[in-house]
C-alpha cells in the first residue's frame, strides 16, 4: 500500500512542532521558570535543548524516514535478522496511549476554562471566588469526562479524514492562529504598566536567585524540561519522519522544530511574567499559575475577558496540536498492525481512548481516594510519572543506541539517512558525544527522575 505523504515542508514542520508544543511549553515551562529563579533557568534550558534534544530528534526522524513505517514497525525494517530492537516499537505504541490517558483530560481543562472565561464567569469575581473555580471543576466528574470525550472524538474525527485532508490542514490553521494569538497576548502583557520588573525577572539571569533555588536544582530542572518538551522517545517524531521525502537533511528540520517549540515556550513567559509583576502576583506559584493566578490577573486588566478568552484558546490549541499528532501516531501503528482502514481504526480508538482516559478524569472526584504518591496526588500524577520519567528517557536511550551502535542500525546508516537532502548535516565530529556521553546524560535524567519521586 502506498504510504501517505505530507503536502508540504511547512506542514511537516508545523505538525512536528505541534506535537512538541503542548502543555509542557505553555503551562509547565512558565511555572518552572518562576520556581527556579527566572532568567538563569531559561539560559540552561536553551543550552540543553541544543545538546540533548536536537540529536535525539534527528535520530527519530531518521528512523521514521528510512523505514517508511510507524514506530511499531520501524525497527523491523532496519534491524538485522534475529535482533530484538523491535520490542521497543510496541513499548513506544503503549507510551503514546499512556500519554493520551491524561493529556486528553488536561486538554479538556483548557477548553472548559475558555468556556468559563468567554461566558464571563470570572467577571467581577473576587480573588477567593476565582481561586475556587479550579478545585470546583476537578470535583465534577461530568464536566471532566464530558470535555475529555469532546477532545477524543474531535481528534480522531479530524485524523480519520486522512493525513493531508484532516491532520495537516487543521494543524496548519491552528498553529498559525496559535502563533498570532501568542504574539498579540505578549505585546499586550509587555505594554501593561509595571511590566518591566517581570521582564527583568524573566530575561536577565540572576546568580543570586539561582543560588536561592539551588544551582543543581536549576540545572537538573532545565535538563528535564528541555528533554520532555520535545516528546522524544515514543516515536512521536519518527512518525512524521516517515511521511516526508528525501529533499531536506534532517538535522536542519530538527532545528526548525526546536526553534518553533522554544519560541512558544519563551513567548508564554512573555505573556505571563510581565502580567504577574504588573498585578503583584508571585511568579513561583507552581502548577496553579495558569488556572488560579491568571484568571485573577485577567480580571484586573482592561478587556480582561477578551484577553483571558484568547489566552485559553491559545492553551487549548497548544494542547490539541499534541493530541492530534499523537493520535496520528496511534492510528498509524494500528493501521500497520491490523491492515484496517483509517476510518475503522479511528472508530475503534475513539472507544478505546475514552475508556483509557476515564481513570484520569475520575481521579480527582469519584476515585480521589486513590493517591499513588501520597496525600494530594491523583491518577494523573502516576500516568505523567510513567511517561515523563520512564517511557521518554528510556525510549530516547533506545533510539540513541540503535542509531549509534554497530549492534543496531549503526552510525553510518543513520548518518547517510540524516544527511540526505539539502540543509544542515550531521558530522562525524559529534559521533563520540552522541555514542558515549549523551546516553550517560539520558541515564542520569532517568535516575534523577526516579530519585526525585521516591527519595526526595
Amino acid at each position: 500500500m502506498q504510504r501517505e505523504r505530507l503536502g508540504s515542508r511547512l506542514g511537516f514542520i508545523l505538525l512536528s512542532a505541534g506535537c512538541a508544543i503542548g502543555v509542557g511549553n505553555v503551562w509547565k515551562f512558565p511555572w518552572m521558570v518562576g520556581q527556579y529563579g527566572g532568567g538563569a533557568f531559561v539560559v540552561f534550558y536553551v543550552l540543553f535543548l541544543l545538546i540533548l534534544g536536537l540529536p535525539i530528534m534527528t535520530m527519530e526522524f531518521a528512523v521514521g524516514r528510512a523505514s517508511q513505517k510507524s514506530p511499531v514497525r520501524a525497527y523491523q525494517e532496519l534491524e538485522k535478522p534475529g535482533q530484538k530492537w523491535h520490542i521497543h516499537g510496541y513499548l513506544a505504541m503503549i507510551g503514546n496511549y499512556l500519554l493520551m490517558m491524561f493529556y486528553t483530560t488536561v486538554c479538556g481543562w483548557m477548553l472548559h476554562y475558555f468556556y468559563l472565561t468567554a461566558s464571563g464567569r470570572f467577571v467581577g469575581a473576587s480573588t477567593e471566588q476565582a481561586n475556587a473555580v479550579f478545585p470546583e471543576m476537578l470535583s465534577q466528574p461530568g464536566v471532566l469526562v464530558g470535555w475529555m470525550v469532546v477532545v477524543v472524538v474531535l481528534g480522531f474525527l479530524i485524523n480519520s479524514f486522512g493525513l493531508q485532508g484532516g491532520l495537516e490542514r487543521v494543524t496548519k490553521v491552528m498553529m498559525i492562529a496559535l502563533l498570532c494569538i501568542m504574539i498579540v497576548l505578549a505585546i499586550n502583557s509587555i505594554m501593561t504598566e509595571g511590566a518591566g520588573e517581570g521582564l527583568k525577572f524573566y530575561l536577565i539571569p540572576d546568580l543570586g536567585r539561582m543560588q536561592e533555588a539551588g544551582v543543581v536544582n536549576v540545572i537538573v530542572g532545565a535538563m528535564n524540561q528541555s528533554f520532555f518538551t520535545l516528546s522524544l522517545g515514543i516515536g512521536a517524531m519518527a512518525i512524521f519522519g516517515s511521511y516526508i521525502g528525501k529533499g531536506r537533511a534532517l538535522l536542519g528540520e530538527a532545528v526548525n522544530v526546536a526553534i518553533l517549540d522554544t519560541f512558544v515556550a519563551f513567548t508564554a513567559g512573555l505573556i505571563i511574567f510581565p502580567a504577574c509583576f504588573a498585578f503583584g502576583v508571585s511568579p513561583d506559584s507552581g502548577p496553579n499559575l495558569i488556572f488560579v493566578t491568571l484568571p485573577n490577573i485577567f480580571n484586573h486588566m482592561p478587556l480582561g475577558r477578551l484577553w483571558g478568552s484568547l489566552f485559553f484558546v491559545f492553551m487549548a490549541f497548544a494542547a490539541f496540536s499534541t493530541v492530534l499528532a499523537v493520535f496520528e501516531n496511534i492510528m498509524s501503528c494500528c493501521m500497520d498492525l491490523t491492515g484496517w482502514s483509517r476510518k475503522k481504526v479511528a472508530a475503534f480508538n475513539i472507544v478505546l481512548v475514552i475508556l483509557l482516559s476515564l481513570p484520569c478524569a475520575l481521579g480527582y472526584n469519584v476515585w480521589s481516594s486513590f493517591q499513588p504518591f501520597g496525600e494530594g496526588s491523583a491518577v494523573l500524577d502516576l500516568e505523567d510519572f510513567l511517561v515523563s520519567n520512564i517511557w521518554l528517557p528510556l525510549g530516547s536511550l533506545v533510539y540513541l543506541l540503535f542509531c549509534t551502535s554497530r549492534y543496531g542500525w549503526g552510525w553510518k546508516n543513520f548518518k547517510e539517512e540524516a544527511n540526505e537532502g539539502g540543509g544542515l548535516k550531521v558530522h562525524d565530529g559529534i559521533r563520540f558525544y552522541v555514542s558515549y556521553i549523551l546516553p550517560v546524560i539520558v541515564l542520569v535524567i532517568f535516575v534523577l527522575g526516579i530519585k526525585d519521586k521516591f527519595f526526595a
